[in-house]
């Protein structure tokens, strides 16, 4: 396999100790060592990729093509139940069918029981944009939160000849991890972290205090159709709100959605698999109009239509043959298929949707419940106009049952009305009865209206003493009696 640059073959031979790591099941430790080499004529930086994981065969390397300058890569290997460490030669210039792979002399492990492999090779490039690829590399890698695995890069002192070694990125194991939860959980988990730290290895807590800020989802599909090859694809959805974000957040003013991408535990440009995957999808379904997606080479680039600039989703997708836990040649090419990854990040949304209710709501919804709002505006405006129209009527109705009151020839009736309305005999003059009487109409109208829409409570009496009708009934129900019967 050709690469495009010196990088992308580091890269490869990075994420090859990761997949080892993890087929080993047990602790490991992944150390890139970068060091100068000052005799050599240009000067040479000398690249050190070592892990604790499965010992290798050296013919996971016998296919790889690099324009490195000396064209020499040192493998050194071994199992656990080997007695000693294989070390190898090969020239990645030599045409890759006739290239033999040179044995060097063994070392002995005087009994000591240990794997791994460390692959070396020498490059005349600064040690500043080694450390910068290399470092942009592990900050993805830790989306993936491999619990098994304590990642380092070491560098001797940059470009300042002589300079001690200086540890420019340590991940140490994570007491959070637990070897029993799914990659699945372990890849949520590692998106939030990526998201609390805007990408970067400092968490922001001026935006994000804690993890209470984040929602999240995912998403799995395995397909079992292929013999020799057994895909999965997952997928995680993180949403967050920022109501002040800072002057530094690399969030700030933008709603765009950048969704990573990895293939076998390393991250991985864009296919056009992937492209098609994630412009296929129903977003409208989850509330979001797409307006395009575009290849950003590390990363896609959603662009989405009216999205606030406070709201932003972040989406993380990983395709891996699951053969990968049992220690699958490191040139095993794992494809992908826009179908499973459209699958996957719907699976997510959609598990998004049913933990986190009233976010992410589809446009059908939100069109439901934009009309309940004007339906409930235009109820209230006829509440408000039928209470207005009946309120008009409330003086003349008070004048004729005032009128009935006050012309009854019946005294005792007169006085028992006027007792009601809380007024004493002398004042019954025709303008305090009712004025008295309108009051209680229009009372009786309000209390009526702040009665909330369906309740099965019983609309106030005008002229009955609502505290001496409740006790009525408190004393019928105490003594097991049907009101009807007194």
């Amino acid at each position: 396999m050709e690469f495009a640059s010196l990088q992308d073959l580091c890269l490869l031979l990075i994420s090859s100790a990761i997949r080892r790591c993890i087929c080993s099941e047990r602790l490991c430790r992944l150390s890139v060592l970068l060091q100068r080499s000052p005799a050599s004529d240009p000067p040479l930086v000398r690249i050190s990729i070592s892990d604790t994981g499965l010992g290798s065969c050296i013919e996971e390397f016998q296919n790889l093509k690099c324009p490195v300058e000396d064209g020499i890569v040192y493998v050194r290997t071994t199992n656990i139940c080997d007695k000693e460490i294989s070390c190898y030669q090969l020239n990645l210039k030599e045409n890759v069918t006739t290239r033999k792979p040179i044995l060097l002399p063994s070392n002995i492990k005087h009994g000591v029981k240990f794997s791994g492999t460390e692959v070396c090779l020498s490059v005349s490039e600064s040690i500043d944009v080694l450390l910068e690829e290399f470092n942009c590399f592990f900050q993805k890698i830790l989306v993936l939160k491999v619990p098994n695995i304590a990642m380092e890069v070491m560098a001797d002192g940059q470009d300042v000849p002589g300079s001690r070694n200086d540890a420019v990125f340590l991940e140490k194991f994570s007491p959070s991890s637990s070897f029993a939860a799914s990659t699945l959980d372990h890849l949520k988990f590692g998106l939030e972290s990526y998201v609390l730290r805007h990408g970067s290895s400092l968490a922001c807590d001026s935006c994000f205090p804690n993890r209470d800020n984040l929602r999240s989802g995912g998403g799995m599909v395995c397909e079992d159709k292929h013999k020799t090859t057994k895909l999965v694809v997952e997928a995680a959805v993180v949403t967050t709100e920022i109501s002040n974000p800072t002057n530094n957040c690399f969030r700030a003013g933008c709603s765009n959605t950048k969704v990573l991408c990895f293939k076998d535990f390393a991250p991985c440009s864009i296919s056009e698999a992937l492209l098609k995957a994630l412009t296929g999808i129903d977003w409208k379904r989850y509330g979001l109009a797409l307006e395009c997606a575009i290849d950003q080479r590390s990363h896609a680039l959603l662009k989405w239509e009216h999205m606030p600039l406070s709201f932003h989703i972040h989406i993380v997708v990983h395709c891996y043959d699951k053969h990968v836990f049992e220690a699958m040649p490191l040139l095993q090419k794992t494809r992908f298929d826009k179908k499973l990854i459209r699958k996957a990040v719907k699976l997510a949304l959609d598990d998004f949707k049913n933990k986190h209710a009233g976010v992410l709501l589809s446009a059908d919804t939100l069109k439901v419940s934009a009309c309940s709002r004007r339906n409930q505006e235009q109820l209230l405006k006829l509440a408000s106009i039928f209470h207005l129209q009946i309120s008009k009527f409330a003086p003349d109705l008070a004048k004729s049952i005032a009128g009935l009151v006050l012309y009854s020839s019946d005294m005792d009736f007169k006085e028992e009305c006027l007792a009601i309305l809380g007024l004493q005999p002398h004042q019954s003059e025709g303008e305090i009865v009712g004025e008295n009487i309108k009051n209680k109409i229009i009372s009786a109208i309000e209390v009526n209206d702040r009665r909330q829409q369906g309740t099965k409570e019983v609309a106030p009496l005008l002229f009955e003493g609502r505290h001496e009708l409740q006790f009525v009934d408190d004393e019928c129900d105490e003594d097991g009696l049907d009101p009807m019967d007194l």
